[in-house]
Parts: structure tokens; sequence; C-alpha cells
């Protein structure tokens, strides 16, 4: 997984942190999070505000489903 795939590191918070509430988690928690993900494989440094913010977003996006 790279930043561009917004959708797959969501999906994979939701597994390694299933009831959290995304929107509770600090953009230092949330990148960190990331880089702990085994299939994560991009650069952390290439990360910035509105990725983690868009990662946070999905992520809650599929927090909020039934």
């Amino acid at each position: 997984m790279t930043w561009s795939d917004r959708e797959d590191i969501a999906e994979a918070l939701m597994e390694a942190h299933p009831g959290i509430d995304p929107l509770t988690v600090r953009f230092t928690d949330l990148l960190k999070w990331i880089m702990e993900l085994e299939e994560f494989e991009d650069d952390p440094h290439a990360s910035n505000e509105a990725k983690l913010e868009a990662i946070q977003m999905e992520w809650y996006e599929l927090y909020r489903e039934p």
C-alpha cells in the first residue's frame, strides 16, 4: 500500500483498531498506526495533513457503516 491507497489503508486500520472512532485519533497516532501496517510500503515523509485527513475520512465512512 502507498499513500494513494486510502480505501485499503482505511480497511486495514479498521481491522487493526476495531471499535475506535477514527475522528478521535490524532494525526500523530494515525501516522504511527499507518506505518505499523505490514502492507504499507510508502515513504513516511511523503505524508501530509491532507493525506492523513483523507485516510481518516475513509476510515470514518467504514466505521459508520452498519
